[in-house]
């Protein structure tokens, strides 16, 4: 049994994973903090949980923290978890941060999307980008897990076999993305508020999305051995879609040579045959497919010579709190599916 804290808990990312680690045989939350002063109680945070769990929430303390769990999700705003990751990591505690903080490796590049100089540039050297279909080998015995997002996992899913293999150019990558609203999280702001969002469909971020500079690191680490070093170039621009929750991202990519939808198809089964949450499908796929689980679904299309690949997700889940329990189950020792089915 690992004990564990959820550090910032009062968010939807939060309630995900206190959900999911209710239900998990080897996770005992030990923990959790929130900034709200008076410290209220999960349950009261999030009146789902009501009957199954009885845990009030604490200031963070690291102390605390280190001496109750020796893995802790940390569910903070972009910016908040640098501050805190140190401390923890300094008392030996484990961490699997939900946030920005920890994906980007060059600080520089860090501080030029986010607007405020990275901290902790040590824990960026060490962290290990959390995306277990890319990555699977080097999360267990890491100590610091950068957990991917819900636009980031989207993407990077869909073109991963297509960059590793070469298959397409590696500039004018588009990738049009749309988000439930829970991706915004929690806090009230304008863009999100009920009058203003529904019946409503806009484009945000427009060629300064922050999620840009690392969906290319990633794909570029992909690709390192096929593609000669060669950089990758997306065209992202995500929409904001009057639903509660899910990620839907039709990509578009310009194949280097003759390319049938069957081979590709093929390709992608191949590449994620060994990858529980991916299911490579014959249909369209839609948002509620996959909402409320941890599977992403992909489809390829070949169109006026052109790969369109379409993903989705449950931007909660597998953008989120899922992806923190598979690395998680893959930290201890643990199936990855654990808790996820």
């Amino acid at each position: 049994m690992t004990d564990v804290a959820i550090v910032g808990a009062s968010g939807y990312t939060a309630r995900e994973l206190v959900q999911l680690l209710l239900r998990h045989p080897g996770a005992r939350i030990r923990v959790a903090t929130s900034r709200q002063d008076d410290a209220p109680r999960l349950d009261a945070m999030h009146p789902s949980l009501a009957g199954r769990i009885d845990l009030a929430c604490r200031p963070f303390d690291a102390d605390l923290v280190a001496e109750s769990a020796r893995v802790a999700f940390l569910a903070l705003p972009h910016g908040a978890s640098m501050a805190v990751t140190p401390e923890l990591r300094s008392r030996g505690v484990r961490v699997i941060d939900l946030s920005a903080d920890y994906r980007l490796s060059d600080p520089k590049v860090y501080a030029d999307w986010y607007d405020h100089p990275h901290t902790d540039p040590s824990g960026l050297d060490e962290a290990v980008y959390g995306l277990p279909e890319l990555f699977r080998e080097a999360i267990p015995p890491s100590g610091l897990i950068a957990n991917p997002g819900c636009y980031t996992s989207t993407s990077i899913l869909a073109l991963a076999p297509l960059v590793s293999r070469d298959l397409i150019g590696r500039s004018g990558i588009i990738i049009d993305a749309k988000s439930g609203v829970s991706g915004a999280g929690r806090s009230p702001k304008l863009t999100t508020h009920y009058p203003e969002c529904n019946e409503s469909l806009s484009a945000y971020g427009v060629g300064r999305h922050r999620h840009t500079p690392e969906i290319e690191q990633v794909l570029g680490e992909v690709g390192r051995e096929t593609g000669g070093g060669a950089p990758v170039e997306v065209i992202f621009t995500p929409h904001l879609v009057p639903m509660d929750r899910g990620i839907l991202a039709t990509v578009y990519a310009e194949p280097k040579g003759p390319v049938t939808e069957h081979d590709l198809m093929e390709l992608y089964r191949e590449f994620y045959k060994a990858c529980p949450f991916v299911r490579v499908v014959g249909r369209l796929p839609s948002t509620k497919d996959s909402a409320y689980s941890n599977f992403c679904d992909l489809t390829v299309r070949v169109v006026r010579g052109r790969i369109l690949v379409i993903a989705c997700l449950d931007n909660l889940l597998k953008g989120a709190a899922g992806v923190a329990v598979q690395n998680f189950n893959l930290m201890t020792g643990h199936e990855e599916t654990t808790a996820l089915f």
